[in-house]
């Protein structure tokens, strides 16, 4: 079996987005360098984290003593990105992913790979065409693997917030998100 990596080393854009209405919306993480583009599906809580954590990673380079790096402690307005997602087709939808900084560029990594799939059946007769086959029959997995510079990182993380944050309203009083067609509260006894 063959890793197939979607790697972008500094991409033109790397954005989390999200398509549906709130209570509905299916995030993606999407990145582009030239006309290359590939969009992974995550999780809401997935995108949450992953804003979470580049936030924390770039907020503990700046108090290394001696550390060589400039890190931005806020977003760069000249890399604020409010546009929508690009054309998305969904190349996997992420299961285990990792973060980590990459020294040696200045550059936060991140690293996806598809949802294990427990109850895939291999198909006996696999078709040839079918870019997920290598040329020998097995099935290929996939990995996104994204590097970005800090200012961008930060940048990327606050659009993240910004778009986690975006769905459905809290109740005031329960505490729990309220629909557009309705809310049912139920308030805790006292």
């Amino acid at each position: 079996m063959h890793t197939r990596v979607h790697e972008f080393s500094w991409p033109d854009r790397v954005v989390v987005g999200a398509i549906g209405l709130p209570g509905a919306r299916t995030f993606y993480l999407q990145v582009r360098a030239g006309t290359q583009i590939v969009s992974i599906a995550l999780e809401k809580q997935q995108s949450a984290l992953l804003a979470e954590n580049i936030d924390e990673i770039l907020d503990q380079l700046i108090t290394v003593k001696g550390n060589p790096f400039s890190v931005p402690t806020g977003t760069p307005v000249e890399l604020v990105d409010n546009d929508p997602l690009e054309a998305v087709q969904e190349q996997f939808r992420a299961g285990a992913m990792s973060l980590g900084w990459d020294p040696s560029t200045a550059q936060i990594v991140i690293e996806a790979h598809p949802l294990a799939d427990d109850e895939f059946d291999p198909d006996p007769d696999p078709d040839p065409d079918d870019e997920s086959f290598d040329e020998d029959g097995a099935i290929e997995s996939e990995m996104l693997l994204v590097r970005m510079p800090v200012g961008t990182a930060r940048a990327f993380a606050k659009r993240t917030r910004e778009i986690v944050a975006a769905g459905r309203p809290m109740c005031p009083l329960c505490g729990f998100p309220m629909d557009a067609d309705g809310h049912i509260c139920t308030l805790p006894e006292v």
